[in-house]
């Protein structure tokens, strides 16, 4: 079984390499931060101090990275993947970034000899550790084809969506949208809560309604239950990419861009700190007045 490396190994990242581990890869490891490899290698990968090495080490190399200057550093840095002198050729990488940035990262490496193929990842990370996620590749076809095996070690549903590039527009696309959703449920559910329709009846309707999908499901979930998950959701950063795009584009976005002034309402009020369907609640308790009564 070939040898792959995977450098970003938080809480997306580490659930999608132990998958490739289940899978039967032999694996290496790069994280900036040490402890988050550890998991990993316990389980049988090996750690690497650089990308450089990463490389060197692997067949292919994968990554989970949060910034465009991470997506950058590991591939065009010091110690990065075009300094390998051996190893790896194939970069997939899953970051949630912007499309101009893994486009330059492509054009500096390409004179190393190296391919790359552009993804992204739809899901949260209990998605990934149960290797569920979907995935959304774009690159050269043939070069997509080839990679079956490691997508399907990592993703339930897994889709080509045409040239390098269009995988970041994918995940922003998928942001901005999702943001609208969760903003315009609980902004329908409060004014249906003032005129004396409960969440369980909103929630009941939507299940019997054609509108009803996964994605509502979830979302009505957290709402009737009240179980927002605990932490910081990527959401407003894709979404936030997502505007950027649109303005170079021309194309004007107003949802989306009033999704993400409603995200930064809840910043500024210290309600960003759970994912997207709980920063939504809480913004609309705020606005509604709802957190002054109590």
């Amino acid at each position: 079984m070939k040898t792959l490396g995977f450098i970003g190994t938080g809480g997306m990242g580490g659930g999608m390499a132990a998958n490739l581990l289940k899978a039967g890869y032999r694996l290496v490891v790069n994280d900036l931060r040490r402890e988050v490899t550890r998991s990993l290698e316990s389980q049988g990968a090996e750690f690497k101090d650089s990308p450089r090495a990463v490389a060197e080490a692997s067949e292919a190399v994968l990554s989970m990275l949060p910034y465009n200057e991470a997506v950058k550093e590991v591939g065009l840095g010091k110690g990065g993947l075009h300094e390998a002198r051996g190893g790896a050729r194939l970069w997939i990488d899953f970051s949630s970034i912007d499309k101009k940035t893994i486009l330059g990262v492509n054009e500096g490496l390409q004179a190393k000899g190296w391919k790359i193929l552009d993804a992204s990842a739809g899901g949260v990370e209990e998605a990934a550790a149960a290797g569920t996620l979907s995935l959304y590749v774009s690159g050269a076809k043939a070069l997509f084809d080839q990679q079956q095996p490691i997508f399907q070690a990592m993703g339930k549903k897994i889709v080509y969506v045409g040239e390098l590039g269009n995988a970041k527009l994918i995940k922003n696309a998928m942001a901005m949208l999702a943001a609208i959703q969760h903003f315009g449920v609980v902004e329908i559910l409060t004014w249906l809560k003032k005129g004396g329709v409960s969440e369980e009846t909103f929630h009941n309707v939507i299940k019997n309604s054609q509108s009803y999908s996964e994605g509502l499901e979830r979302i009505c979930q957290a709402l009737v239950t009240r179980k927002f998950k605990p932490r910081k959701s990527w959401m407003p950063k894709d979404v936030g990419f997502g505007l950027e795009m649109a303005k170079e584009m021309e194309v004007p976005t107003p949802f989306s861009a009033l999704a993400y002034q409603l995200f930064a309402i809840g910043q500024a009020n210290g309600l960003d700190g759970y994912e997207a369907t709980g920063i939504a609640h809480h913004v609309y308790e705020l606005m509604a007045g709802e957190k002054r009564k109590k």
